[in-house]
């Protein structure tokens, strides 16, 4: 009986790197991060023209419009869309509506994941070690909800009257691993103010520049902006540090 040829070494040596090259191979991920909705009961104390929220989807509808868009310009991307779920739980409360299950199904109607979160450290865990770092990269990161100029409000008037009881603060971004991210990954806020300080705080971070509104965005009348952010009159977009 023949033994079967052997291979040359220099062919040998080819298919090792070429398994290991396989093995380690990188791959992307987007991440979508959406805070909560105030709660009526706490917005109808203001004036008419200071209350936020007055519709329950401000941060979801323009999430997903957004995550269609990444879609588009970027077909097979996986997307891992982080939603704050106790400000849906008490608005769910409040209005008698399945919220959460409407955003639940989001995953299956567009191939998602999603993931539930209830604090900054959450989120920040997600991005250091929501999937293997070395292997898959963060080819974007974008924030839909309230802020200022420090932080992230993943809730406001939601919990206790005007005040925010979950964030992430600026504070908190030097526990981000810069080496979660690709080196061209794109960020942006799409909430208030963020390009006054958090910007420039997540550059230091991570090493990427954080397009954040200089000033205030506006999530009125979403539907004559195909669920798009807006900006306030006199806010602009800080695009670079």
């Amino acid at each position: 009986m023949n033994a079967s040829p052997r291979l040359p070494r220099w062919l040998l040596v080819l298919l090792a790197a070429f398994i290991v090259q396989s093995a380690h191979a990188q791959s992307f991920e987007y991440i979508i991060v959406s805070g909560g909705p105030a709660l009526r009961k706490w917005e109808n104390l203001r004036l008419a023209g200071e209350q936020h929220d007055r519709w329950w989807g401000n941060f979801i509808a323009t999430a997903t419009a957004r995550i269609r868009e990444i879609q588009k310009a970027q077909p097979g991307m996986p997307i891992t869309w982080l939603v704050y779920r106790d400000a849906y739980t008490r608005r769910t409360a409040e209005d008698g509506k399945p919220y959460s299950v409407w955003i639940q199904e989001k995953q299956a109607k567009y191939g998602i994941k999603v993931v539930w979160f209830s604090s900054g450290n959450d989120v920040i865990n997600y991005i250091n070690s929501g999937q293997n770092r070395s292997r898959t990269k963060i080819a974007g990161f974008e924030f839909f909800g309230h802020s200022n100029m420090y932080c992230f409000m993943f809730d406001y008037s939601s919990d206790i009257y005007a005040v925010s009881t979950a964030w992430l603060h600026q504070s908190d971004l030097k526990r981000i691993r810069a080496s979660a991210f690709a080196p061209n990954a794109y960020c942006q806020s799409w909430g208030c103010h963020t390009g006054e300080a958090m910007s420039d705080a997540w550059k230091k971070a991570t090493g990427l520049w954080l397009v954040g509104a200089y000033g205030k965005t506006d999530y009125t009348d979403l539907h004559l902006r195909d669920n798009r952010v807006g900006l306030s009159a006199g806010s602009h977009w800080k695009k670079r540090g």
